[in-house]
């Protein structure tokens, strides 16, 4: 299938939207540097942060400003992931987004070029509640503008779990331990 008028390819694996091989940003010169980013997707690599279902096996990745980025993403799961760029210029990329999906257990390649502000860009996955269950990243150009909210092992929750953290169960606990024999004591008068 070739969607050119959506700039769009994908095959029975999945798709890739918006890929730019050679049109420079406004604002680059030349390509600065080609770098290739191999990513993982999968319920595998949400291990190590807690409560957390999907996630890449890296959430910050780093390329140098008007680097043309070629991804492999590699779906290591059953179901469908993506692995989405925002907050491109527009005028290379409709909506500003650079866009992978990946079938499960299928692996895609797509390529665009990275600006040459130094921008930390929101990387997720757009299908329901994967981004909210951990699928989050950041790719940092240059040298960024800074952590993105939320994004797992990297920076904190946007908002915070509403639990209450342990020490205060303790304390609930003293509290209503307390308040019975209070009442106890009373009710003995």
């Amino acid at each position: 299938m070739d969607h050119t008028h959506h700039a769009s390819r994908g095959d029975d694996g999945g798709m890739v939207m918006n890929e730019n091989l050679d049109r420079l940003p406004g604002d680059c010169q030349v390509i600065s540097a080609e770098v290739r980013l191999e990513i993982k997707a999968g319920a595998e690599f949400a291990g190590p942060f807690p409560g957390e279902i999907f996630a890449y096996d890296m959430q910050t990745l780093q390329v140098p400003p008007c680097s043309r980025v070629t991804v492999r993403f590699d779906n290591q799961d059953e179901v469908r992931h993506q692995w989405m760029v925002h907050g491109l210029p527009r005028y290379l990329y409709p909506g500003g987004m650079f866009h992978i999906e990946a079938n499960g257990g299928a692996t895609i390649t797509g390529t665009f070029i990275v600006p040459s502000d130094e921008r930390t860009y929101l990387v997720h996955c757009d299908l329901p509640q994967h981004m909210e269950k951990g699928m989050k990243a950041q790719l940092v150009v240059g040298k960024g503008s800074g952590d993105l909210w939320s994004v797992p092992g990297v920076s904190g929750d946007f908002r915070p779990d509403p639990y209450l953290p342990g020490v205060t169960g303790a304390w609930l606990v003293v509290a209503l331990v307390a308040g019975l024999a209070l009442a106890r004591l009373l009710i003995r008068r």
